[in-house]
């Protein structure tokens, strides 16, 4: 909310700082918010206040070091209660062992809020439809009802996170009336971006069909690239072709390994397990995890193929985060392959330009080298895994 006379923006708080977190808090202090961040990690929050950033993001320290003066760092949820009423809330959901999501961090955040009628929590961690409901529910059973509520879903890539941040397709917002939507509305007025002004449900709704919707094409184009394969044809030329179509689009058309990271896997098994909880069976999201999980495998089959028996192989992979430009390794197609060539028997290299040594618990058994050409050198196989640009690079003669 802009204040026309003293062009002072509102302050925000921002609980949680993930991915989701730090980038909102550094895309809200460009716009020219102050911005209480709120963590109960300690360590963490000792690192930021130092300028010390836990993750990789293009351009997320620098922009963070640029706005160190509107950025204030607390484990203390009462320092962000004090100066800002609109409280972005972006903690984790990861999925639970059934598929659901786990609420338990975000539960948290509502048991420590006081009674107030002047603040609002801000949804931008993804939850299944009908959180918000319960949510108010909980606030009227422990007195807070005053507490405003809005559902404002994240729709950041990993890797171009502060430029999806400044330059978005569309802000959803979602509330029931009062002020707490309209003062959401009005943070992203800069922007002059379209804003989605609905119900908390359906606001909740587009996060995950939009997540699921992306991970369908990437299925399908990858059993497009396996039926070229039997054919003959060229996916390369089939996705071109196709992606001339303005229906269809040339983006999430590129056929590979699958996907992967902290959205897709998570989103897709989430809104099938919504469905199955509503009493829906989502088929086709069923064949969607299927197809990603067998893609992976695939890999494997192919160098038996060409390699025979694995016991024994050197197998190279080029690339280990789940996509270029982030250093994130969740649900990442390397740890599966990684795993898999193991159990063939063979010893797995590997190389990426990010993954540093925070990645290492995660890869078992895995010579982690130092350059592309190291990984590489004496392999019986390389594997492709991440398409960062530099491997475009490599004299691969």
């Amino acid at each position: 909310m802009i204040d026309s006379a003293s062009n002072v923006r509102e302050p925000i708080g921002v609980i949680g700082t993930g991915y989701v977190g730090l980038v909102t808090a550094a895309g809200f202090a460009e716009l020219g918010s102050e911005v209480w961040c709120i963590d109960i990690d300690d360590a963490k929050i000792e690192r930021l206040r130092r300028g010390e950033i836990p993750i990789y993001e293009p351009g997320l320290a620098e922009a963070l070091e640029r706005h160190r003066a509107r950025l204030h760092f607390s484990t203390d949820i009462r320092d962000a209660i004090e100066h800002a009423r609109l409280l972005f809330v972006a903690v984790g959901t990861p999925p639970t062992p059934s598929g659901d999501a786990d609420l338990s961090a975000v539960q948290a955040v509502v048991n420590a809020l006081p009674v107030s009628d002047g603040h609002a929590v801000v949804m931008k961690s993804t939850v299944p439809v009908g959180t918000g409901r319960t949510i108010r529910r909980t606030f009227e059973g422990q007195g807070k009802g005053g507490l405003g509520y809005v559902s404002c879903p994240e729709f950041l890539k990993e890797g171009s996170a502060l430029a999806d941040f400044m330059m978005p397709d569309r802000v959803v917002v979602g509330d029931d009336g009062g002020w707490a939507g309209d003062a959401v509305a009005a943070l992203y007025t800069p922007l002059s971006v379209p804003v989605v002004r609905t119900d908390i449900a359906s606001a909740e709704m587009v996060k995950l069909a939009s997540n699921a919707f992306l991970a369908t094409k990437i299925s399908f184009v990858n059993e497009i690239a396996n039926v070229c394969e039997q054919t003959g044809a060229d996916v390369v030329e089939v996705t071109r072709g196709m992606g001339l179509d303005k229906r269809i689009g040339r983006r999430f058309l590129q056929a590979g390994i699958g996907y992967g990271g902290s959205c897709f896997p998570k989103d897709v098994s989430a809104l099938k397990q919504l469905a199955g909880n509503s009493g829906y069976h989502f088929q086709l999201l069923s064949a969607v995890i299927e197809v990603n999980s067998l893609q992976k495998r695939r890999v494997v089959g192919k160098l038996r193929k060409h390699l025979g028996s694995l016991v024994g192989r050197e197998i190279a992979l080029l690339g280990l985060a789940f996509k270029p430009n982030t250093d994130d390794m969740r649900e990442a197609s390397a740890l599966v392959l990684a795993s898999r060539l193991h159990a063939e028997g063979a010893t797995v290299r590997a190389y990426d330009p990010i993954v540093d040594e925070h990645a290492r618990p995660l890869l078992h058994d895995v010579d982690v080298h130092a350059s592309a050409l190291q990984a590489i050198e004496g392999a019986d196989a390389i594997v492709l895994v991440t398409e960062w640009p530099e491997f475009t690079q490599l004299d691969w003669s």
